[in-house]
């Protein structure tokens, strides 16, 4: 539920308003490690290019009306791209490196939404697609007939296909996350494991066609530790290459050796292990957020690294010349650090940024609560910060318990239960900034996005006295609907986390539910929404607006006419803008600038006025 991991970002640029971005580090061809494509900026929206590090030119491969972001690089240097519609749903395509013809992955299947794509070395492509209920995977040559090999019930995704084109691996496959499943060509059950203890989920094949072996980590109840399967030694564990929080990993082109990423306490670092003399070697990158990084020939690694003040730059450690991304004249206001807060299972990290200093009371402060939950706040340079500090408030950014990136236990520590023991880590962290000076109690705030925004609203309910604002954005509102009308994938999260169904443990969602207490709320709230949002579905947020409404809660709403992850710039900016306007409003004070609709009156963002800019439309029932 991390809306994190794919939009765009909006940053406040001197004299020009907004620049729209989205770092990502290119996909680079295995045959001619030159020539990349990536997804880059293209007048405000996300849309494919090539990139040819050899003579630094790009080339737009797609332009769509809502942008596109999924994309690949085969070894024949063919550009692939999922065309999707605003739910989410489409066909991947491909085109040659130079240009031509757009042509399907495979033909004769109908859109779906996207479950993975896989290329072999010997030209099969594999393509996962779902359809909300089922995922089935497809194989053929590209641009052929598709054949479908093998279908999941739930969710499952296709995490690669061996070099030779013979073996597939699924993820999820057996409706858990714990599970992987190999497969031949042929649909056929070739093996599945699952971790003992804990998650086990699987990174790729290696690239050599001279042996299979497949890459995968395995989470134990205090550490993560690489493993790999070959066919007929099984799963083998590298109990070696072990680690204390979360880690991902990807094969070097050449040799038995792999890129292990680790997130820690809100940083990362990079290490190369030798499977074969079970060494790990640091390689060297700067202080902050790697977001990724990748192996290549010749040693060369490309990562993407940022820190809080800093937006992502991409670097290559063998200087070759990489896609420059759009960033800003200079590091991003105010001052970063990092606080620790003592909790129950352990201490709740926080990263604290706030304006320079000037005369007079100490600025309003806004906890920035991060989605997933399997996620957290990175010291990487994040728009909303940047806004806020500039515009002078503080923000925290807590790691509450759920949050990656401090170990399993962490991880899986709900014990107040689902929301509510996140709920009490911002409400310690909260207590803490008050003692250290650093918030005032009459001007705290919350502002929330996809899980964030759910915890936001579950603040609000739970603890009405403690907060003067409250901003979520594609929230879940209603647990019970929300599980009954989202995702696959996101009604076993729901299962895994409240121990059942909402018929199983009624109770468990009622309790945990912003529903529940929506009369409760004191704050004056802003909630926008998605009229095409599968993974926080329109309808429960629209539950949860009738509540408020109908208990005389004060609230304004915005429609936003997308899905929960927009790839346009128009979408995050019209968020930007209007929660920043209501927290401004509401934690200084001040006379607002243009008066907005309460809920009576539902805003739609729906186009574009005559300059460009979102227009609002409002709809009165």
């Amino acid at each position: 539920m991390s809306p994190n991991a794919a939009r765009p970002a909006a940053a406040p640029s001197a004299g020009t308003g907004f620049r729209v971005y989205r770092p990502a580090l290119p996909e680079v061809c295995p045959r001619d490690p030159a020539r990349m494509a990536l997804a880059a900026d293209a007048g405000g929206r996300c849309e494919i290019f090539t990139w040819d590090a050899a003579t630094g030119t790009a080339r737009q491969v797609t332009d769509t009306p809502d942008g596109t972001l999924h994309c690949a690089l085969d070894a024949d240097a063919r550009v692939w791209w999922f065309a999707e519609n605003r739910r989410g749903a489409g066909r991947w395509y491909f085109q040659e490196f130079e240009g031509g013809p757009r042509l399907p992955g495979l033909t004769g299947l109908p859109p779906g939404l996207p479950h993975g794509l896989a290329v072999s070395h010997a030209g099969t492509v594999a393509i996962g697609l779902g359809d909300g209920h089922a995922m089935t995977v497809h194989l053929g040559l590209p641009g052929g007939p598709a054949r479908a090999v093998h279908t999941v019930d739930g969710h499952a995704l296709l995490a690669g296909i061996s070099p030779s084109g013979g073996l597939l691996v699924l993820s999820g496959a057996a409706g858990s996350d714990r599970a992987v499943t190999l497969l031949t060509c042929s649909g056929a059950l070739l093996d599945q494991f699952s971790g003992r203890t804990g998650r086990l989920w699987a990174l790729g094949f290696a690239p050599s066609p001279a042996g299979t072996e497949l890459l995968l980590v395995q989470e134990a109840d205090d550490h993560y530790r690489l493993a790999t399967w070959r066919p007929g030694a099984g799963l083998r564990v590298q109990d070696w290459c072990r680690f204390d929080t979360e880690i991902t990993a990807r094969w070097y082109p050449e040799g038995r050796r792999v890129l292990v990423r680790q997130d820690r306490h809100g940083r990362s670092t990079l290490a190369a292990a030798d499977l074969d003399r079970r060494t790990l070697t640091p390689v060297p990158s700067p202080p902050g957020t790697l977001l990724d990084a990748a192996p290549h020939p010749g040693d060369d690694v490309h990562y993407l690294w940022t820190d809080t003040a800093t937006p992502p730059r991409m670097c290559s450690t063998a200087g070759t010349r990489l896609p420059a991304l759009t960033t800003l004249p200079a590091r991003a206001p105010g001052r970063h650090r990092e606080l620790w807060t003592p909790g129950p299972d352990g201490p709740v990290h926080t990263l604290f940024s706030e304006p320079d200093p000037a005369p007079g009371r100490r600025p309003p402060l806004v906890f920035l609560v991060h989605g997933g939950p399997a996620d957290h706040d990175r010291d990487a340079y994040d728009q909303e910060v940047h806004s806020l500090v500039a515009s002078g408030f503080a923000v925290a950014r807590v790691n509450y318990r759920g949050s990656t990136g401090y170990g399993p236990r962490w991880r899986t520590a709900f014990g107040a239960g689902v929301g509510l023991t996140q709920v009490a880590d911002l409400v310690a962290v909260r207590t803490d900034l008050l003692r250290r000076g650093l918030a005032r109690e009459d001007a705290l705030g919350l502002w929330g996005t996809s899980w964030g925004g759910y915890l936001a609203l579950l603040a609000l309910g739970t603890h009405p006295d403690l907060w003067q604002a409250g901003v979520a954005v594609k929230p879940v509102a209603d647990c019970v609907a929300a599980h009954r009308t989202g995702t696959p994938a996101l009604r076993a999260l729901d299962e895994r986390l409240f121990g059942g169904t909402p018929d199983d443990v009624p109770e468990r969602y009622a309790r945990s539910s912003p529903l529940t207490y929506a009369a409760e709320v004191r704050a004056p709230l802003l909630v926008i929404a998605a009229t095409l949002d599968a993974k926080c579905p329109p309808g429960q947020v629209r539950g949860y607006l009738t509540a408020l409404r109908e208990a005389g809660v004060p609230h304004e709403s915005l429609w936003l006419e997308t899905g929960h992850d927009g790839y346009t710039g128009a979408h995050h900016v019209a968020v930007l803008r209007r929660a920043m306007g209501f927290l401004d409003q509401h934690l200084r004070r001040a006379p607002a600038a243009r008066r907005t609709p309460r809920s009576a009156a539902d805003g739609v963002l729906g186009g574009t006025g005559p300059s460009g800019a979102p227009e609002c439309t409002t709809h009165v029932p």
